[in-house]
């Protein structure tokens, strides 16, 4: 027989173990994670790992970076993107659509791009199902600048899933001030990078913590090889 799970206490203890030690301490981020139903956009064969402190495979194992990130990772990346009712925020990699409901509590809008047709479906099904009607998910690749272009100019650009370099041609994309947001380098340590655009064709980077995320789809590797 299954055991019970009371998913109230899981998700306390998700934000009082895992996500409060990272230093994610701003109080309308963590309002926002005891709110959205987390369990709701985790797949069904994954429910028991829902509050877990890992990433949760989202579709065929053959897929690896098809996979939702650790609640840590989520809610760091949701602090330190410094988000403001005003924004509207371009996600790469929908996934599930639980970063993209999350930052729906805290921005005007969310423009959200998935490559897979299957998890496109579901998360648009569940956002639509949680009544917000901010966020729109857009099916493609989000690699490819046409697939989004369109919607923008963005507050903020957010790639939910690591790279080996940042896209550095889309701050054309974003309004000054705008933020564009990731994770990049190779395994065993990646850097959370965040670059805010300024005038004239200026940026500026920072990188304040380290981790690991599965790669988005679309992406180049950076060669191994030097000539």
């Amino acid at each position: 027989m299954q055991a019970v799970v009371n998913t109230d206490q899981a998700r306390f203890n998700m934000i009082e173990q895992q996500i409060r030690p990272w230093d994610v301490l701003n109080a309308r981020v963590l309002e926002t994670l005891s709110q959205v139903p987390r369990e709701r956009f985790v797949p069904n064969q994954h429910k028991a790992l829902a509050f877990s402190d890992l990433e949760i495979p989202l579709s065929d194992p053959i897929k690896a970076s098809q996979m939702m990130l650790a609640p840590r990772v989520e809610a760091r990346l949701l602090q330190d993107m410094d988000l403001q009712s005003s924004d509207h925020v371009l996600e790469i990699g929908t996934g599930s659509g639980y970063m993209a409901a999350l930052q729906a509590q805290l921005v005007r809008r969310v423009t959200t791009v998935e490559i897979d047709q299957t998890l496109a479906a579901q998360a648009r099904d569940t956002i639509e199902h949680a009544n917000m009607q901010n966020v729109e998910v857009i099916l493609g690749d989000g690699s490819f600048v046409e697939t989004w272009s369109k919607s923008g100019p963005f507050d903020v650009i957010l790639l939910s899933g690591s790279v080996a370099t940042m896209p550095m041609a889309w701050l054309t994309h974003l309004k000054p001030g705008g933020r564009l947001v990731g994770i990049s380098g190779q395994a065993p340590v990646m850097h959370a990078t965040f670059i805010t655009k300024g005038t004239h064709d200026s940026a500026s980077t920072r990188t304040p913590w380290d981790t690991v995320a599965s790669r988005l789809i679309g992406f180049p590797e950076r060669s191994r090889f030097n000539f």
